[in-house]
């Protein structure tokens, strides 16, 4: 794991997290279906975030997280690199920022690192959140 990865803090977060944003969420096979499906089952509110979808998982998606009409706990980024600081960009303009900005496995971003540095919202990249929680959280 990379970024600010603090384990006692997202043990924190993840431990009280009620609401996940899932940008780049799809319900095809594949990583962002896998964990979306898996942090529903594990009681989270998930909200899908994709800009050409109406519905993932049966659930109201919206395009962008500026568009989503409540405070969320996480940000899980299903995104390419270069997207990533766009992301985290909006992040940082919403008037109740997530506790927890999250980049998956096989994605590192310095620059949306650099940028939410000093916010307030914690940042790991290069992690499944999928796995991170089931081994903080234990079934």
């Amino acid at each position: 794991m990379s970024g600010n990865f603090d384990e006692a803090g997202v043990r924190g977060i993840l431990g009280r997290a009620a609401t996940v944003a899932v940008v780049g969420a799809k319900d095809k096979p594949g990583p962002a279906d896998d964990v979306g499906r898996y942090l529903i089952a594990r009681g989270f509110r998930v909200i899908p975030v994709h800009p050409a979808r109406a519905d993932v998982w049966g659930l109201a998606t919206y395009a962008r997280l500026a568009d989503i009409p409540e405070a969320v706990d996480v940000v899980d980024v299903f995104r390419a690199a270069e997207h990533c600081p766009a992301h985290a960009r909006e992040v940082l303009k919403l008037p109740e920022r997530p506790k927890l900005f999250w980049l998956q496995s096989g994605v590192v971003s310095a620059e949306a690192a650099s940028m939410l540095a000093g916010s307030g919202v914690l940042f790991v990249s290069d992690a499944c959140l999928m796995v991170e929680h089931r081994r903080l959280f234990p079934q």
